[in-house]
């Protein structure tokens, strides 16, 4: 065999009689590749080693993306990462292999300058060898490589390192929070048991107040309820986030003005859609045609709500 300095190609070789521990690339016809094929590449199946999922990429003619002529091009490609947890990183050993037909003997390709390569979701470049050996060596059947049109290659990968950075979250303000009034006037308040507002929009969620007459919770039979609920959260708050919430409920007294005021700073999310207060007023004291809460069986609810920051995830 011709003596072929890989060296200066940045390619380590060495030989070995063992076949590739993951995958073997076996092509006949491959001329049909090196001339015809429209795209100029060959993207091997799927296969798994060190518990993650991977394919070879060979170009025939040389990778042109990168501006190479007259050299095989492969690379090992990492696939399947969109499944991967949220700062993975996956550090792995590599060798390449290619059959020399002629010894039985496998030619072995190691990157010359760095042992390891990290595959991380912010560098999934493939890696592998832009210029691996000469079209013009390679199709040299003396060399053993190219014999009746057909040629072997094969991988071997192995995980040295895994990482996790691990998950984290952002506490983001909105900025020009503005707040948004609700107004609900009830009529024949005795009616009801519970009591649900129209939906009404804040701070670009979608809302409505639940009230009960009679209590529920601890407040059950001694208290009005009331709660503010936000609509549909699943769809409305990204997937890990939670919205922070200030909100102001009041109802009103319209002869003191002396109103039944309850603030809080809540948090929502897809778990937890709904705050309030299970004692907002008592029943007798709202009751008391003198205080002016309830009227003509009329009564009015006001809520504010500013929507002040979201957390998401890093």
């Amino acid at each position: 065999m011709a003596d072929l300095d890989f060296e200066k190609l940045g390619v380590l070789r060495s030989v070995s009689d063992s076949p590739p521990t993951h995958y073997t690339v076996k092509i006949q016809l491959f001329s049909l590749l090196a001339e015809n094929y429209a795209e100029k590449v060959y993207e091997s199946r799927e296969f798994e080693a060190g518990g993650y999922k991977w394919r070879l990429v060979l170009y025939p003619n040389g990778n042109e993306r990168r501006n190479v002529e007259d050299h095989i091009s492969i690379y090992l490609e990492m696939v399947g990462t969109d499944s991967l947890e949220t700062g993975w990183e996956v550090y792995v050993a590599f060798r390449l292999f290619l059959l020399d037909q002629n010894k039985r003997l496998y030619s072995v390709f190691e990157d010359a300058f760095t042992k390891q390569k990290c595959y991380n979701a912010a560098m999934l470049d493939a890696a592998g060898f832009d210029q691996l050996i000469a079209v013009e060596d390679f199709n040299d059947s003396s060399n053993g490589y190219l014999v009746d049109d057909t040629c072997v290659f094969g991988a071997e990968v192995f995980v040295c390192k895994e990482r996790r950075t691990g998950k984290g979250e952002c506490l983001a303000r909105i900025e020009k929070a503005r707040m948004s009034k609700h107004v609900w006037k009830i009529h024949n308040f005795s009616s009801f048991r519970a009591l649900e507002s129209k939906v009404f929009h804040a701070g670009g969620y979608k809302w409505f107040i639940k009230l009960y007459p009679n209590g529920t919770a601890t407040g059950k039979d001694s208290h009005l309820s009331l709660y503010v609920t936000l609509v549909d959260p699943e769809a409305s708050i990204p997937h890990g986030s939670n919205i922070f919430v200030e909100t102001t409920i009041r109802i009103l007294d319209r002869i003191q003005d002396e109103h039944c005021i309850k603030n809080s700073n809540d948090r929502y999310s897809a778990t937890s859609k709904s705050w309030g207060w299970p004692k907002f007023i008592k029943q007798n004291f709202f009751s008391e045609a003198s205080n002016g809460f309830l009227k003509n069986d009329i009564c009015t609810v006001e809520a504010e709500i500013t929507v002040r920051g979201i957390t998401r995830e890093l």
